[in-house]
């Protein structure tokens, strides 16, 4: 980036993953970024001024009333947040702006009004945000440990189950549905300071569709899939992974489909390495299971077969780059990155298996510690 070019950002941290790995600071109402070469300007309101002044990764944290007031001195008319920016980039000799592509486009239009370049930039915004250094590795890991202690809880409350006339009850003779597991997983990880939305607990015909969050009973005997990606609200940084489990009896059919699918997982941790194309390793996956009879498709109307991306880079959020999917997209040493093929027939049910994997110069380190372990068969009460 020239001298005479800064980076513009206007967003809340909570909500904007640039703003917070910007600034390391988390706050629920837009603030204002300025890099201008190695400097780091903000601009917040008074409300979190010292807070701001005290977390900030900044050189410099300036407060909005100070700048509507020099404003006002001057014989000008203060224009909300967006006219004391551009007062602030007048002051600095700022005139060309590299924003993100989500940029406000109303800011947008009053800047360029005002006379400012702006140049909008596509994601990654940070090319950086890729490549985890120690911290933020610790961090997803963090994440990670208490989902999987989440999972746990949850196969443990299946694992314990009786079965009466085919579904899932407790000892107390209550119904075990893909909504009370959910709860469990989520205020677990909300005990922890873990915040999990649209969590899959899917069952059946129901795990025939990757993003189903999965409704009503459990039943005995079909597979169900956990898919968990919860953010830690401290750090800001995300885990995910998925498992399948049965009740019960897995069919000969979902047990070659699960073998089908672990053999995929472990293709890709046996590829994935510093320089590895993430395109390259996807067409290997889908070959190998193709070439194992699972043919991808529709089929009277419905997706069958793997059909989504291999892995996705997880991170401030939980989809980032880099990929590995039809996309072109050449891993490096430091991405995080999750290991999740699948397999999905109605009529079986649907099979996914998720880790998350960090790239080494010569490999690849399996971030992941739960058992994936498939049928869950002793303790239960058949009636």
């Amino acid at each position: 980036m020239s001298d005479n070019k800064a980076i513009l950002i206007i967003a809340d941290s909570e909500r904007d993953s640039n703003m917070y790995y910007a600034t390391g600071f988390m706050a629920p109402d837009p603030f204002v970024y300025i890099q201008h070469g190695n400097r780091k300007i903000m601009i917040t309101s008074d409300l979190e001024l010292d807070r701001a002044r005290s977390q900030l990764k900044a050189d410099k944290v300036l407060s909005f009333s100070e700048y509507e007031r020099v404003i006002k001195k001057r014989g000008g008319t203060p224009s909300g947040l967006i006219g004391v920016v551009a007062a602030a980039l007048r002051e600095m000799k700022i005139k060309k702006l590299l924003v993100p592509a989500d940029f406000n486009v109303e800011y947008a239009d009053f800047l360029r009004k005002k006379g400012f370049k702006l140049e909008v930039k596509k994601g990654p915004f940070f090319a950086s945000r890729e490549i985890k250094d120690e911290e933020e590795t610790g961090h997803i890991v963090r994440t990670l440990r208490e989902t999987e202690r989440a999972i746990r809880k949850a196969i443990d409350c299946i694992k314990k189950s009786n079965v009466k006339n085919g579904f899932l009850v407790s000892k107390r003779n209550s119904q075990i549905t893909s909504e009370s597991i959910r709860q469990i997983i989520n205020v677990e990880l909300m005990k922890v300071g873990c915040t999990a939305k649209h969590t899959i607990v899917s069952c059946g015909e129901q795990s025939c569709e990757p993003h189903n969050m999965g409704s009503g009973p459990l039943r005995a005997n079909e597979p169900i899939i956990f898919d968990v990606f919860p953010k830690d609200e401290q750090t800001g940084y995300y885990a995910d992974i998925s498992r399948t489990i049965v009740k019960g009896k897995a069919s000969r059919s979902l047990k070659k489909m699960y073998r089908a699918v672990a053999s995929a997982q472990k293709l890709v941790f046996e590829s994935a390495r510093n320089g590895a194309r993430g395109d390259v390793i996807h067409g290997k996956v889908m070959k190998h299971l193709t070439s194992l009879g699972f043919k991808t498709g529709k089929t009277k109307g419905k997706m069958r077969g793997f059909f989504h991306g291999t892995g996705h880079g997880v991170g401030l959020d939980v989809h980032e780059l880099p990929r590995i999917s039809k996309a072109k997209c050449t891993l490096k040493t430091g991405n995080i990155v999750t290991v999740e093929p699948g397999l999905y027939y109605p009529g079986v049910g649907g099979v996914r298996l998720e880790d998350m994997i960090l790239i080494t110069d010569n490999g690849c380190i399996n971030l992941t510690k739960l058992s994936r372990k498939l049928e869950y068969i002793w303790g239960s009460r058949q009636q």
